[in-house]
């Protein structure tokens, strides 16, 4: 478990407050039941933009504050309890991109605007259900031609951050742009781009698109923290106060046991994310490694988690009157995102010389 320090706790304790009260799950029965076509609540998303959540990883120069990916990590997971809907993540991790390319003019135009949230940003990366599969988006005389699916929060960004054949570029909302809408069941912006001979700035290389994988590999998983915590607990609250045969729930033997797993899984999952969150902040050359084990372990341990809700809530547990299904909704989702586990363990693997 990461040792944070002041601003950290800080910063955690503001996001888990502001979530309970502003953004519970009720929120995010509103929001799916009216479908917005930006995919989230736009007055949420600038409530956090001026909290300077959306600057977390943005140098100060350009409105941030440059607090690092343990902080991100922090607010990020306390949204996740609360199956928030936010392009928190997604923005900046496409900030990263700018932050590390080569465009000054890209940091002097959409820098600030991201830190304060007047802009939404996402990555463009994967051309298929699977991740890791090959980029064939392509560039010719500053314009690029590809098609991207599955855009997490495509539906309202202003700007996009693709990956091509020889590395990253920008491309703003517009010309040569086009955005197709797709339904997935946990009800988010999973859009698929196409890009049409659009405007691309180059921002760097392959050595940056993997680098820029590897951070929101890392945030995902830190959304999958909060989740798991939070289905933990909600299952916990409703064993102690569920009574079945004449006891409650939890003072049978064998759903302790099941719960004692799920705690043991649950402090193995925050040390790999904090881990690969903390791993990204250092610099340090492990950082491929740490990702590929904190997504793998939080793709594990969330399934894990989120069926047992289901499971240990019994018949209520499949009804949408309860959360559960919510829960196993948003994480065969994120499972999925920028690799499962199998993928991650055959990563971890290679990395290691195996």
């Amino acid at each position: 478990m990461a040792v944070l320090n002041d601003e950290q706790v800080m910063l955690r304790d503001m996001a888990r407050e502001w979530a309970d009260n502003e953004s519970p799950v009720s929120a995010f029965r509103k929001l799916r039941d009216a479908a917005p076509a930006k995919g989230f609540d736009a007055e949420a998303w600038t409530t956090i933009g001026q909290m300077g959540w959306a600057g977390v990883v943005i140098p100060e120069e350009f409105g941030g504050s440059a607090f690092g990916y343990l902080s991100l990590g922090l607010v990020v997971e306390q949204l996740g309890r609360n199956l928030a809907v936010s392009p928190l993540a997604s923005t900046a991790v496409a900030a990263s991109a700018i932050v590390m390319g080569s465009s000054d003019a890209a940091k002097n135009e959409w820098l600030a605007k991201l830190a304060s949230g007047e802009a939404v940003a996402t990555l463009a990366i994967d051309e298929a259900p699977v991740h890791g599969g090959q980029i064939s988006a392509t560039v010719s005389a500053g314009k690029l031609t590809g098609t991207k699916r599955f855009v997490a929060e495509g539906d309202g960004a202003d700007v996009f951050v693709v990956a091509a054949e020889d590395g990253l570029y920008l491309l703003a909302k517009g010309e040569g742009v086009s955005v197709s809408t797709r339904k997935m069941v946990d009800n988010r912006s999973h859009a698929d781009v196409t890009f049409n001979g659009a405007p691309a700035e180059k921002l760097g290389g392959t050595e940056l698109t993997q680098s820029i994988i590897d951070r929101a590999t890392a945030v995902s998983a830190a959304e999958m923290l909060g989740m798991a915590d939070s289905a933990f607990n909600q299952t916990l609250d409703y064993l102690k106060q569920r009574v079945q045969f004449g006891q409650v729930l939890s003072t049978f033997q064998a759903l302790q046991h099941r719960m004692a797993k799920m705690k043991t899984e649950l402090e193995l999952m925050r040390s790999a994310v904090e881990g690969a969150l903390e791993a990204i902040d250092a610099g340090r050359s492990d950082v491929d490694q740490a990702v590929s084990l904190s997504k793998a372990i939080a793709n594990d341990t969330l399934r894990l988690v989120s069926r047992e809700m289901v499971q240990l809530h019994g018949g209520v547990g499949m009804t949408d009157e309860y959360d559960a299904g919510l829960y196993l909704k948003r994480a065969a989702t994120l499972e999925t995102m920028w690799g499962t586990a199998s993928y991650h363990r055959d990563r971890f693997a290679r990395l290691n010389g195996y």
